[in-house]
């Protein structure tokens, strides 16, 4: 009679390890979103990944090595590469003569058992182990870090002439003839050329030159005859070069080996990450792929871990503002929202809140779409769908965790603003965004959602609307006389429209690329909730009349907020056009 094999969960059940109505649940999980059983119990936080490894090995006949407890032999580290050991994610532990013992995450990865025979001259036997042991007692066993260190004095922006690492001497050593006359279609051509120090010098010096710049964005864009690089700096597209068409597989292919995406698939999407170490500082990249009519293009968001740290009186608050604020983010209970568009800093003003109200009085939890930063003293919680974890059912645990402050990195539906509403009626203080235009909106915006009037105004304690406008650069930074009629639409009042008023502007340099502008600041509105305004957002009152009665409480608006910085010079009234008015205004 023939045995049956158990499942990861009977094996987890019988050593007790979860219990049946957690196994019940998990499986629940599975059948709306199809996935490994294991990993859905580990991001349910039903199951330690480690126990879950073991059963899974246990489950599939494959043994399993604890990786904390045992150390590789060098005799086994020798006989293959490091380049080969951390492509495939492989460790070799022991060597027995021929035979050499490697753990893997995938133990069943034949490709990589075949490449790791190949270079050893072994026979291999795979061994199961966690991923995160692995990544660590790789860096342990081959030095270095997983992540991308990368040496400043290694790579020269473009201006810094024909130096052994310019960009300009990179892509000649990468001239055509370098390819050896290879098929540009065959994905194993592209992953060899990647691994030449050409291109693995030009990857890394458009991510040092990117971050030198100031850039939040790097696009790798293909188009017929060339390949476009283009960084966003202080909120606008430049384009710093491009480079030959016959650079781009290789040069996309080094990007996806190092965000660990399959290089080998180009017709589907793909995100990955990439750890960066740069000028003492830690910086956090996000890829993504995406296959276009000439090829792949790649979009990598640059995140400095250290930004969010600037402090509230560094965004560009004006100081009765800021104290509002600051009034706003220590109440005991009620929701803080913080509303604009993608891309206008709303994650790094609530970091920023979050860093000055953490204590070790308070149990801060988050829920994001993703952890954008890691904050110590914080607990972060990451959206996974595929294991059926979201805002709604993320927030449930959150009421059941004792917090203090409850951060949601966004209001997208119904369910998730009602169990955030129930958070604040229930003695806790919870921060968010939404998208709307402006502070006034949002109470409308949560009614649309389907939220009551009744709980909005009881709840709601204050809307901070915000937009980023570039600073003028202070190194050409030159005042010029205009007219006072181009204040008007700002809010200015004159008696004397031809009255002349001095403002300034860059004329451009160097430093600011041209361009006029260094540096970016916040311009902002904030509406506080009084008991006039929760009459009118009760009785759905239209959006002027809350914004008249905002205004009477004390609420400037966006525009004037605007004003006050053109006229202290620190922006320009173009500027201020560009980010606060919409059509129609």
């Amino acid at each position: 009679m023939a045995m049956v094999r158990k499942s990861v969960g009977d094996i987890l059940l019988e050593k007790k390890f979860i219990t049946s109505d957690q196994l019940d649940q998990a499986r629940e999980v599975q059948k709306s979103t199809p996935g490994d059983l294991g990993r859905i119990l580990v991001d349910l936080g039903y199951a330690a990944e480690r126990d879950v490894v073991e059963s899974k090995a246990q489950a599939e006949g494959l043994p399993f090595i604890d990786l904390t407890k045992h150390k590789p032999e060098p005799s086994a580290i020798n006989v293959v590469p490091a380049h080969v050991a951390r492509k495939h994610n492989a460790l070799p532990v022991k060597k027995d003569g021929l035979k050499l013992w490697v753990a893997m995450v995938d133990p069943r990865n034949v490709v990589a058992v075949d490449d790791i025979r190949m270079v050893s001259r072994c026979q291999v036997a795979p061994l199961a182990a966690v991923a995160s042991d692995l990544e660590d007692a790789l860096a342990a066993a081959y030095g270095g870090s997983s992540e991308v260190a990368v040496a400043p004095s290694a790579m020269q922006a473009p201006s810094s002439g024909g130096g052994r690492d310019s960009l300009a001497s990179i892509m000649a050593e990468m001239g055509p003839s370098a390819r050896g006359g290879g098929d540009d279609d065959d994905p194993a051509n592209d992953e060899k050329d990647s691994e030449k120090a050409p291109v693995i010098r030009m990857a890394n010096a458009i991510l040092v030159q990117a971050i030198e710049s100031g850039a939040s964005d790097i696009h790798i864009e293909p188009d017929r005859r060339n390949v476009r690089i283009r960084c966003r700096i202080d909120g606008v597209l430049h384009e710093t070069m491009s480079v030959p068409k016959h650079i781009q597989g290789p040069l996309i292919s080094r990007y996806k080996i190092m965000s660990d995406m399959n290089i080998a698939e180009r017709r589907v999407p793909q995100d990955g990450r990439i750890g960066l170490k740069q000028g003492g500082k830690d910086f956090d990249m996000r890829v993504s792929c995406l296959p276009s009519m000439y090829g792949e293009k790649i979009v990598m968001r640059i995140l400095d871990k250290g930004s969010v740290l600037l402090g509230l009186n560094k965004l560009g608050f004006a100081p009765d503002v800021q104290a509002k604020v600051e009034e706003l983010t220590v109440q005991p209970n009620g929701m803080f929202l913080v509303t604009g568009p993608t891309g206008s800093g709303k994650t790094t003003t609530l970091y920023s809140v979050l860093h000055k109200v953490n204590s070790i009085e308070k149990n801060i939890i988050t829920v994001e779409d993703p952890v954008e930063y890691q904050l110590s003293g914080l607990t972060q919680v990451q959206i996974n769908k595929k294991a059926g974890l979201n805002f709604s059912n993320a927030l449930r645990s959150f009421l059941r965790q004792d917090p203090d402050i409850i951060m949601v990195g966004e209001m997208r539906d119904l369910e998730t603003a009602e169990i955030a509403i129930e958070a604040a009626l229930t003695g806790h203080l919870v921060l968010s965004t939404l998208h709307t235009n402006d502070a006034c909106s949002a109470t409308m915006r949560l009614a649309d959602m389907g939220v009551e009037p009744f709980l909005i105004a009881a709840t709601v304690v204050g809307v901070l609307a915000q937009r980023l406008a570039r600073k003028i650069c202070v190194n050409c930074k030159e005042p010029y006389s205009a007219s006072s009629d181009e204040l008007i639409k700002f809010g200015f009042t004159s008696e004397n429209l031809n009255e002349e008023v001095t403002l300034f502007r860059g004329k451009g340099c160097d430093i600011c690329r041209g361009s006029g502008y260094k540096g970016r600041l916040g311009i902002y509105e904030l509406m506080t909730m009084n008991n006039e305004i929760a009459e009118l957002v009760v009785r759905r009152a239209p959006l002027a009349d809350i914004k008249d009665a905002a205004k009477a409480n004390g609420m400037k608006e966006m525009k004037e907020d605007g004003l006050a910085k053109i006229l202290s010079g620190v922006t320009t009234p173009d500027e201020v056009r560009r980010v606060v008015f919409t059509a129609g205004q």
